[in-house]
């Protein structure tokens, strides 16, 4: 009887796991695809163009699809000179590390797939394996520009992972907890619009940074179309170029719902019901992130390599510890 109910929790919890995981594969594209198609309309209408119009009818919403069915039917070349095995597992490892920090994602109170004591550092340590992704294409294309790509990716890493998780730190300070319901819960219990709160500048930091990690414009230096013709995925094609991409805008969308759980309140919202509205005001804060990181991309030119360490090293770190150092005496002071 024991040993069958044993069995019975196992195949429960494979069950649940396996239905968690199709949640977040159907949550994905749920996410990507709206964002793929802002980004193809808002870069048009920033540039007094139509952009997509005609896939899937009238304004053109079907272009993402379309895109996706086009790399998939391309052909998946591998260079002679690549390291195959690293070659292929890149794009893979990108998509993984991206896709894994949906878990600790909380859309309300209870809909969330885990909620780790330790959240918001498992989703920091969890989102640096894109970028060991793009080290891993850089250096296994057997390309040069490729390589050089993988570089400046790390170089970027280095420097904007710090402001990154120093921006984080005062939140967690404020909250007195990792968890990121927990975080939530503590900014709705402040009683004061989220952002006057005291984050305003860790807000400011951590936006910033976020720019960096996802290799967006103004620090797209490892891809610089003009100088390294696509950087580290020069050699890629067909699905494994696609991964990239998709990995890419579910980027986008986790560091957006990172930055308004840790900032703007999360799934909470002046006294509605969090259990029934949270995924809609959730939504609609990343909405508003997402907005911002688009337009940002079709305004700014790109940083040189100088000025984009420049702001890393002598502005952003030095204002992240200012802004530790301020959160904690108003922690002990109040």
């Amino acid at each position: 009887m024991f040993d069958f109910l044993v069995v019975g929790a196992q195949i429960n919890f494979w069950v649940l796991l396996a239905l968690k995981l199709g949640a977040i594969a159907i949550l994905i594209q749920a996410a990507v695809l709206p964002i793929i198609f802002a980004e193809l309309k808002l870069s048009a209408h920033m540039q007094s163009r139509i952009g997509p119009y005609f896939a899937g009818g009238r304004f053109g919403w079907a272009q993402p699809i379309a895109d996706g069915l086009k790399f998939f039917q391309k052909e998946d070349l591998v260079p002679a000179a690549a390291d195959k095995t690293v070659y292929k597992a890149a794009p893979y490892v990108a998509l993984v590390g991206t896709v894994a920090v949906f878990v600790i994602i909380p859309f309300s109170p209870d809909l969330i797939v885990a909620d780790l004591n330790l959240g918001i550092f498992y989703a920091l340590a969890i989102s640096s394996l894109s970028t060991l992704a793009v080290l891993m294409a850089g250096w296994s294309s057997g390309n040069k520009y490729s390589l050089i790509g993988g570089i400046r990716a790390a170089a970027q890493l280095i420097a904007y992972e710090l402001p990154l998780v120093l921006a984080v730190i005062g939140v967690v300070i404020q909250a007195g907890t990792l968890s990121m319901v927990g975080i939530v819960e503590a900014q709705i219990d402040m009683g004061v619009p989220y952002l006057i709160g005291g984050q305003i500048l860790g807000f400011g930091i951590f936006f910033i940074a976020s720019l960096a990690e996802l290799n967006r414009t103004p620090f797209d230096m490892p891809i610089a179309e003009s100088e390294l013709v696509m950087g580290y995925l020069t050699e890629y094609s067909g699905f494994r170029f696609a991964a990239f991409f998709l990995g890419e805008y579910a980027g986008i969308f986790t560091m957006s719902a990172i930055a308004a759980t840790l900032f703007l309140g999360g799934y909470g919202f002046w006294g509605l019901d969090s259990t029934i509205f949270g995924p809609f005001v959730l939504a609609g804060k990343v909405g508003l992130l997402v907005f911002l990181m688009i337009w940002m991309r079709w305004t700014f030119p790109r940083f040189r390599e100088d000025q984009l360490q420049s702001l890393a090293w002598r502005f952003l770190i030095p204002l992240s510890l200012g802004n530790i150092a301020v959160t904690a005496i108003f922690k002990v002071v109040l």
